[in-house]
């Protein structure tokens, strides 16, 4: 398979991608080294691997999906749900507007939120909290509050949901809340 590699001579001086409004390629895409953010002014399409590997975070308006894993050095933010083949991994936090969906595992350095629900494959650890208005669903344990440089207070400890689905709290609070009312009921 094909493999399109954008490099500085693709960006313009914002570091928006020129060649079309739409990156749109039936193979791989990958993005060279040290460019800083890359912005695509559409939407982004990849018939193959399109890898997301970040030194300092990783932010999209709307949502981030990856075959493979998601990594960032810092923190993830998608304005709608974040979804991963693989695991979700970032330094910092992990935010969604909707929901969080990793096949193997979801870490993150200081808290996970998500505005609906979390999935994963495995297992959750978080350096602090872990919240979401829906359900947690996980084949094995969760972890919140897994600070290293200092001691968490009990609030930074907190799994807060709906509804734990599946997974064992090995370690945090679970806080349960009353489930959210559907419209029209």
């Amino acid at each position: 398979m094909e493999t399109l590699r954008i490099t500085k001579a693709d960006l313009n001086e914002r570091n928006e991608y020129t060649r079309s409004r739409d990156l749109e390629f039936e193979g791989h895409i990958e993005v060279e080294a040290s460019l800083g953010w890359v912005v695509v002014l559409g939407f982004i399409r990849a018939g193959g691997r399109l890898g997301i590997e970040a030194g300092s975070g990783i932010k999209a308006g709307s949502g981030i999906k990856a075959g493979w894993g998601i990594e960032a050095g810092l923190g993830i933010e998608a304005g709608s749900g974040i979804k991963a083949g693989w695991g979700i991994e970032a330094g910092w936090g992990i935010e969604a507007g909707l929901g969080i969906e990793a096949g193997w595992g979801i870490e993150a350095g200081l808290g996970i939120e998500a505005g609906w629900g979390i999935k994963a494959g495995w297992g959750i650890k978080a350096g602090f909290w872990i919240h979401c208005k829906l359900s947690i669903s996980v084949k094995l344990r969760i972890f919140s509050g897994l600070c290293m440089w200092r001691l968490p207070r009990p609030e930074e400890q907190e799994i807060v949901c709906a509804e734990l689905k599946s997974g064992t709290v090995a370690f945090g609070t679970l806080k349960l809340l009353e489930a959210p009312k559907k419209e029209g009921k």
